[in-house]
């Protein structure tokens, strides 16, 4: 489906996933999957999958589930592309407008869409964005849960942000990336936000994480924090506990319900056994 861009550069493209049990004339809260890029974006693929990750298992939960690709993501035209990366203050806003932006148009059409009940996850750069989100658009994104984000590019990949935004310049003492630091903004948190990261990342290291931790706490901010003992960036092994956290996180935050107590998901071995038969 597609979406108005909030730049105004014409639709974006989005996914929208809905309860297999929708009720009639039950407003549903939303929660948005995403990953700003812009070497790759929220929906991934437009193949046919039943689940895409875990987005139709989260709006089987009594959600609205979408995912948004904003102005900037690839598989369009590199004017497309080249709008959003081109400098860091651009590529702080994580296409956060789009996402915003992209929710509200489809609750206009659709009735069914709780806009006083939004959430917002991500891994990695959607990490990054989620906490973006909820420190730049605390009134419309209520919940977060951000998993390993690259919170402050600049402790992160130098062959990544520069590649995009380019090199770090200093103006009266102040960096053109500093706009993009998420660390910067955590005065304005409002919602639940749950930080994710494995102790062993070696792709986004945990000071990243850590770094928004300790301006939450300088800023007398309430949050919740999960460090997965010796994971990396993938969680393995901790995967699925991850995922059962993140349902019950929504599910008591956004919806207001009460989560089955150490629901017992498919063990990571087993669910690996039926991904990859052979």
């Amino acid at each position: 489906m597609q979406v108005p861009s909030s730049h105004g550069a014409g639709v974006i493209w989005a996914k929208l996933y809905l309860p297999a049990q929708q009720e009639a004339g039950k407003k549903y809260p939303v929660i948005d999957y995403v990953y700003p890029g812009p070497q790759g974006g929220s929906c991934g693929g437009r193949g046919f999958s039943t689940a895409h990750g875990d987005n139709q298992a989260l709006a089987d939960l009594g959600f609205v589930v979408v995912c948004i690709d904003g102005q900037g993501n690839p598989g369009r035209s590199k004017k497309f592309h080249d709008a959003y990366s081109s400098k860091p203050e651009d590529m702080g806003d994580d296409t956060i407008p789009d996402q915003v932006s992209g929710i509200k148009d489809l609750a206009s059409q659709n009735a069914w869409i709780d806009l006083d009940r939004v959430g917002i996850w991500g891994h990695s750069g959607g990490g990054n964005a989620t906490v973006s989100a909820m420190f730049h658009s605390p009134e419309f994104f209520k919940v977060g849960w951000a998993e390993s984000g690259n919170h402050d590019q600049r402790v992160y990949e130098d062959d990544w942000d520069e590649r995009w935004a380019g090199l770090e310049t200093f103006n009266d003492g102040k960096s053109n990336y500093d706009a993009q630091a998420n660390q910067n903004y955590a005065a304005n948190l409002k919602g639940h936000l749950m930080l994710v990261h494995g102790t062993m990342d070696d792709n986004v290291p945990p000071n990243n994480t850590l770094l928004v931790v300790d301006a939450l706490v300088k800023a007398n901010k309430t949050f919740d924090l999960l460090m997965l003992p010796n994971m990396h960036h993938g969680y393995a092994a901790d995967s699925q506990y991850t995922a059962r956290r993140r349902w019950d996180y929504f599910v008591r935050y956004l919806a207001g319900g009460v989560p089955p107590e150490n629901y017992k998901m498919t063990s990571y071995e087993d669910m690996m056994r039926k991904l990859y038969p052979n």
